[in-house]
């Protein structure tokens, strides 16, 4: 059975706190919803960027941004495939952490499904791995191990450990960054995986937060904080060179970085809502904020997400009717947050930010 050993340190412990700060500030500041998505797709952006750079993706960001707009780049077809299939799985997370479903074992193979397609062989995505497993790093003109993940046919019951430590904490109550940080560290460690290994941990770790309200709006990318210094994130994270040395070990330094990443991106959230922080009386006499409905909002979170949206998109999204779905669409075009572009069934429409 999973269980970890850490200690919640003062510096943990005043993070954690100055994280349930912000939390509460982000909670209750309005922010007009043409805003809120802007702010919203931007972080869209660094989650997807930093995490495929951090796995040697070489797209720059305004790369990623046209890709996820749906535009067309000139770019190997896997470096492609590696951002929409981030998106797509962060689609997946935003969806299942409001169903409220429990993380299961299924739960983590659909994520690293979504997250590898097209991009490695077909048997292998979605699986667990059927291979020893290497962490190898470059040293001139040779390679050094650094890290050997587990046998092969230890992975299905390491991974099911993980899951029912998951249930096991949310029962408890067990602080969702504090569970984040180890289901993150944990699952790097088993190395369930051929590749994607480290996209799925920190997919794993946004669901976990996710599913657990501490999503703050969606507003922050903790990817951006392990891009912005890589070399800090593989020390962190590496505290052995076997997974039997790092079942043993004390996380107490990895949860000091992972809390602190947290809370350096919470602030980041912070400093962008508060100018946008404006009582909506004052801002409809300047002109009008827009109040969404809860189906207006789902539609643009789906939006947000994929770039694009048509009838037949939000048909399946409500179990509508066709018509029923345009009227969906026509009305929130009314608010200028959506725009229409095409003609006849080619219809669909995108963000107006």
């Amino acid at each position: 059975m999973f269980n970890p050993q850490y200690t919640l340190t003062h510096k943990i412990l005043n993070n954690l706190l100055r994280i349930a700060e912000i939390k509460s500030l982000v909670a209750h500041t309005p922010i007009l919803p043409k805003e809120q998505a802007k702010l919203r797709r931007q972080a869209l952006i660094s989650m997807v960027h930093s995490s495929t750079s951090i796995e040697g993706n070489p797209l720059a960001r305004f790369e990623v941004e046209r890709i996820i707009v749906g535009d067309k780049i000139d770019a190997p077809g896997r470096d492609i495939h590696e951002i929409k299939n981030y998106q797509d799985a962060l689609w997946f997370i935003d969806h299942f952490s409001k169903g409220k479903k429990k993380i299961t074992t299924s739960t983590i193979l659909e994520i690293h499904r979504l997250l590898t397609k097209n991009t490695i062989d077909k048997e292998k995505c979605g699986c667990f791995r059927k291979d020893k497993v290497y962490v190898v790093k470059l040293r001139g003109l040779k390679t050094e191990i650094v890290y050997t993940g587990p046998k092969a046919n230890r992975v299905p019951k390491l991974v099911e450990d993980l899951v029912n430590w998951l249930i096991k904490t949310e029962k408890e109550n067990l602080c969702p960054p504090i569970a984040a940080g180890l289901a993150h560290y944990e699952l790097a460690s088993i190395h369930p995986f051929a590749d994607g290994n480290g996209r799925t941990a920190r997919a794993l770790a946004a669901l976990v937060l996710w599913s657990r309200g501490y999503d703050f709006k969606k507003l922050f990318a903790l990817e951006d904080y392990y891009n912005k210094d890589r070399q800090a994130y593989y020390k962190a994270i590496h505290t052995g060179k076997t997974y039997q040395a790092r079942r043993g070990r004390n996380l107490t330094g990895w949860l000091d970085y992972f809390i602190e990443g947290f809370r350096v991106s919470m602030e980041q959230v912070e400093r962008k809502i508060i100018p946008l922080s404006v009582d909506f009386k004052v801002r409809r006499k300047l002109g009008g904020p827009v109040y969404l409905d809860k189906t207006q909002a789902r539609i643009l979170d789906f939006l947000i997400t994929t770039g694009t949206i048509d009838s037949r998109d939000v048909a399946r999204m409500f179990r509508v009717n066709k018509r029923t779905a345009q009227r969906y669409l026509n009305t929130l075009a009314k608010t200028k947050l959506i725009r229409r572009q095409g003609k006849g069934p080619a219809t669909f429409y995108t963000l107006n930010i």
